[in-house]
């Protein structure tokens, strides 16, 4: 499996915006800048991915103060005990998910052949919770969208109309659900109550793949289009 490493790669994808993308899974993690106040967070920490993270802050000049998790399979949180001891930050996961953090049995048991550093978090993501930077410069809601595992979660940025997705939504897909925690039915519903209301013009910006618009996956997407089916 692991002829497939993604050398890791930072792209730019909007103001105060930008994308690493590392490790065998091609995954995606975010850095999102608050210049005015010095400040940055990140959005998941794939293996390799702590520096690139810490030296782009540094470029920008702004400390990454909070690591916000999508959810807590290995290839989003492989590098998140790495990227806290550079920079300090704190951790910040849905407590159902917070037990892959702690303890990496799981892992084993998928045969994933990575020892993984554990980490206890500092805080405990809630469904509505607002986020906000320093600054104000961005304001993440927090929404409780399992399926995918039990915590996953997305962050809705509603004045820029961003969506965070995590492993939730894919351009042309969903996230799996034959892994521990997943559930077919759960993600659809997860879909269908907390994404799908979203005005089309939000942007996705997900845990792995091309960004895309909820727009195009109302058009497109048949995990969409059978989570729109579900009974209202």
């Amino acid at each position: 499996m692991w002829e497939f490493w993604t050398p890791t790669e930072v792209r730019p994808c909007a103001p105060e915006l930008f994308a690493v993308e590392a490790g065998p899974f091609a995954t995606l993690g975010y850095l999102l800048l608050d210049r005015p106040a010095g400040q940055a967070w990140v959005i998941d920490a794939p293996l390799g991915s702590a520096t690139a993270y810490e030296q782009l802050a540094r470029q920008h000049g702004v400390r990454i103060t909070h690591i916000l998790l999508t959810h807590s399979h290995w290839d989003h949180i492989a590098d998140v005990a790495e990227l806290r001891r550079l920079t300090a930050a704190l951790v910040a996961v849905h407590p159902a998910d917070a037990y892959r953090l702690r303890d990496d049995t799981e892992l084993r048991l998928l045969g994933i052949p990575l020892p993984l550093e554990p980490v206890e978090p500092d805080l405990l993501l809630e469904h509505g919770q607002r986020l906000r930077s320093a600054s104000g410069a961005w304001e993440l809601e927090v929404r409780f969208t399992p399926g995918h595992t039990q915590g996953s979660v997305c962050f809705v940025e509603e004045r820029r109309q961003i969506v965070f997705a995590g492993d939730t939504l894919f351009a042309g897909s969903i996230g799996r659900t034959d892994l521990p925690g997943g559930n077919f039915e759960q993600l659809l519903e997860s879909l269908r109550t907390q994404l799908l209301p979203l005005p089309g013009e939000f942007r996705i910006y997900p845990g792995h793949g091309p960004p895309t618009t909820l727009q195009e996956e109302l058009r497109s997407n048949p995990f969409v289009q059978a989570a729109l089916g579900q009974k209202q």
